[in-house]
């Protein structure tokens, strides 16, 4: 044991004489020391629904609406159901249980995180790479659904055979002419295919599609200047007004004439279609494709996570939330096609489609045959809007986060984080004029 005279300084007795002139020589000798570089607090989710209801957003997309119904019917049915959950809870679960643990545990982005295993780093510049590709072509899509809902407000709707300038396409006289108002006006008024010959011949940007991309710009900036502080009150609305809107169509497409032949359509199972390799091969893609793995999003929201959050439940809730939106969905997509089959009196085959041939040929298409079409077509386009945004949040949110954490002297500064957002928004938006003019569709 030491003395009381004696002073224990880092784990060593030291004489109260060294101590004593240590100190004095501190008092009056200048400090050296360079300024402590102070990291910027990391930003926290302000509840838990705010992040689930984020990832529920991310996840929960277009490919809910266009792309799950036709492979469910395309390959047997309600057989298809399961492959499907087979691959959500082998494949799917762990793999996006796994991406969350990691963000939530490393608090980073998808390239800071790897600082556990710098070998690694280059998985998060690949996530960073196909996230900004899923960005530049995602907000050419809500373009194009602002061009619908812009047009949605006119009556009668210009896809349809009500409007006068689509009267030689509704004649049935008229053998000569095989496309119907809304593969018209999908073709030539939105995407312009006709006016191009092909890739050496471009065309002009449509003035249109580019005013819809820059509003779309301005929607995602605004609603993630704040980082997650804004997005995460924004997804209150995004997040749930689809579910309002599917439920609504449910219920209006089971009071249609045809209703139920679509919905047979949809989910008559045929056995035999399990022996096939695709059908499995079509459940994993739809599972990868709709959770958003292994694309950053989802690692860099759960990096705003509190350390203690209970990530399996998360886990439960939204991946299982998710598969089940994506087969309530084809309820309100084939109980409308099936009305829409039978007013025409064909097959429900020959009315179904999938991705934007769905969302903007045939499913409008339908709508216009409703009574009241004007609303059904702005209700179901403001909900693809919101569906759209949603998922675009959760790509955004993968590269700003990567780029924040990499270069954390952004974050300290809130106008030059404001300037990067900006900055970045308006260059994808310069880079996605590539992709509304004539030869983009062609």
């Amino acid at each position: 044991m030491f003395s009381k005279s004696q002073t224990l300084l880092n784990g060593f007795t030291v004489p109260p004489s060294v101590t004593g002139a240590a100190s004095q020589t501190q008092s009056h000798s200048p400090s050296h020391a360079p300024p402590l570089n102070i990291q910027p607090p990391r930003e926290q989710w302000g509840g838990k629904y705010e992040f689930l209801l984020s990832c529920l957003g991310y996840c929960v997309g277009l490919g809910n609406v266009w792309r799950f119904p036709y492979l469910c019917y395309r390959n047997g049915g309600g057989v298809f159901l399961i492959p499907y959950f087979i691959m959500l809870f082998f494949t799917g679960m762990p793999l996006f249980l796994m991406e969350l643990s990691l963000g939530q545990y490393g608090a980073a982005g998808p390239i800071t995180v790897w600082k556990c295993c710098p070998l690694l780093k280059g998985i998060g510049i690949g996530m960073l790479c196909v996230s900004t590709l899923v960005c530049l072509y995602y907000n050419v899509i809500i373009a194009w659904t602002f061009y619908y809902l812009g047009n949605s407000f006119q009556s009668p709707l210009p896809w349809s055979c009500d409007a006068s300038a689509n009267a030689k396409f509704c004649n049935t006289t008229n053998t000569t002419i095989s496309l119907s108002p809304s593969e018209e006006f999908w073709n030539d008024r939105v995407l312009g295919v006709r006016s191009s010959k092909g890739l050496h011949d471009p065309g002009p940007v449509r003035w249109e599609l580019a005013l819809c991309l820059l509003a779309a710009w301005v929607i995602i900036f605004l609603c993630m200047l704040k980082g997650i502080r804004s997005s995460g009150k924004v997804v209150y609305v995004t997040a749930t007004f689809p579910y309002f809107v599917l439920i609504v169509l449910i219920i209006r497409g089971a009071t249609l004439e045809g209703s139920l032949q679509g919905v047979a359509f949809y989910l008559t199972p045929v056995w035999e279609r399990l022996a096939n390799a695709q059908v499995w091969n079509d459940a994993a893609s739809q599972i990868f494709y709709s959770l958003g793995i292994g694309v950053g999003g989802l690692l860099s929201m759960a990096s705003y996570n509190k350390f203690d959050n209970n990530v399996i439940r998360d886990t439960l809730v939204i991946t299982i939330g998710n598969c089940t939106t994506s087969f309530f969905a084809g309820f309100a997509i084939f109980s409308i096609l099936g009305h829409m089959a039978w007013r025409k009196g064909v097959p429900v085959e020959k009315v179904a489609d999938t991705g934007p041939g769905l969302a903007f040929v045939a499913y409008p298409e339908a709508l216009a045959l409703l009574p009241g079409s004007v609303f059904w077509a702005i209700l179901f386009f403001l909900m693809l809007f919101m569906l759209g945004v949603d998922t675009l949040f959760g790509n955004m949110e993968g590269i700003t986060t990567a780029v924040l954490d990499e270069f954390p002297q952004l974050r300290a500064n809130v106008k030059h984080k404001t300037l990067f957002l900006g900055l970045l928004c308006f260059g994808f938006y310069l880079m996605g004029l590539l992709l509304v003019t004539d030869v983009s569709s062609s």
